[in-house]
């Protein structure tokens, strides 16, 4: 599966890529697009809670999770 991580995740991206995944670090928005399933830090998230998202797959916010939980997070989503 391909990966977008933001790019400050790099324990999660190091624990995806261990896994298996092909994991491509969000630059930019452009960058989601292709990717089966996102992680974001959740500081791009608005007053309202809205997110611009890119992506069609899973968007799954990291903020308070370990890279354990987030792969766990990652696995069942694509299932």
């Amino acid at each position: 599966m391909r990966i977008g991580v933001e790019q400050s995740l790099t324990n999660v991206v190091e624990a995806l890529r261990a896994q298996g995944h092909e994991v491509v670090e969000l630059k930019q928005e452009s960058d989601a697009n292709g990717c089966d399933c996102c992680v974001v830090t959740g500081m791009d998230t608005d007053v309202m809670g809205i997110q611009n998202v890119a992506t069609q797959g899973p968007v799954i916010e990291a903020s308070g999770l370990s890279a354990d939980q987030i792969c766990q997070e990652v696995e069942s989503r694509l299932q």
